[in-house]
């Protein structure tokens, strides 16, 4: 008998052997598919998705307007040729979009996937009624919920509030004041609390920005004071803030955590001669309130993941 060679199957394994010389004539011959390794990847499209989705993330967490090929295949590990070929795919899907020779970035468009990821998440009422048991369990406290505000960067805007018959007259604050100290990431409990679970990079850019003129007396000034103040954040979880935004207030505040993503922070406010320091139960119940926020906005396991 002649010699024998073994033909792979599409996942690469070898197979029946065949030989190696010519058939009797006559009888057909049955040729096996050999797949190369990069058909290998698209037949299962796994490999190919795995790429684009790292594409994508990357984006996200190298932060700044647009980043080349290059920059982007150093951060995912990829040949800059599959980044290249990626990137292209993707402006044609709207996707991506190319800003100038060889930088690209997020269209806009994907802000629509964020929107509709959001979409449902917390009820309006559920979301009022977290807020209200808080301001119940603090004994009156002003309640407010700050989400990473969508279009102004790396800031934050009040979406909801739990204060009874309080206004903004009562804080001693007019809407200018609410404007341009409480957005700021780097001023307040709440700001604070936000900014100890974003990227570093948007961290550095955050303490860039100068502090609000309109800041109270106890705000961080001190870049390495308000860097170690965002890793006990992470460490224990909440944030008190003693007359940060306005004098004569002091503050706790917990963050809001949906898969794994920093989304705001709930934040108890009293008066400094209430509550010139806050008591455990009153950071407990602030650190519940968020817990339970958070909970409403993560992603519930599907029955397979169950």
């Amino acid at each position: 008998m002649g010699n024998h060679l073994t033909a792979p199957d599409a996942a690469g394994a070898a197979t029946t052997a065949l030989p190696t010389g010519r058939a009797p004539k006559g009888t057909p011959v049955r040729r096996r598919p050999v797949c190369r390794p990069r058909d290998t990847a698209r037949a299962t499209g796994s490999g190919h998705a795995e790429r684009v989705f790292l594409v994508q993330a990357a984006f996200a967490e190298l932060g700044g307007s647009a980043h080349g090929p290059g920059k982007i295949a150093e951060f995912t590990g990829l040949d800059d040729s599959v980044v290249y070929r990626i990137l292209q795919s993707g402006i044609y899907q709207r996707i991506f979009e190319r800003v100038d020779r060889g930088l690209y970035r997020l269209r806009t468009s994907t802000a629509q996937l964020a929107f509709t990821a959001l979409d449902h998440r917390l009820d309006g009422a559920a979301a009022q009624t977290v807020l209200r048991e808080l301001r119940m369990a603090t004994d009156g406290g002003l309640v407010f919920l700050y989400m990473v505000a969508p279009f102004s960067g790396a800031q934050r805007q009040c979406v909801d509030m739990a204060v009874g018959d309080s206004d903004l007259a009562e804080l001693g604050m007019t809407t200018r004041d609410v404007l341009s100290v409480t957005r700021s990431l780097r001023t307040g409990a709440s700001g604070r609390t936000i900014l100890a679970y974003l990227p570093q990079k948007v961290q550095q850019r955050v303490l860039a920005e100068p502090v609000p003129d309109q800041a109270g007396p106890g705000v961080y000034r001190d870049n390495d004071a308000l860097s170690a103040s965002l890793a006990e954040v992470r460490d224990v979880g909440h944030a008190l803030g003693y007359e940060e935004c306005m004098a004569g207030w002091n503050s706790c505040a917990a963050p809001i955590i949906w898969d794994g993503a920093i989304m705001g922070s709930v934040l108890l406010l009293k008066p400094k001669p209430v509550m010139p320091e806050a008591p455990e139960a009153y950071i407990e119940a602030t650190k519940e309130a968020a817990a339970e926020l958070s909970r409403h906005g993560a992603a519930r396991p599907s029955a397979d993941e169950a």
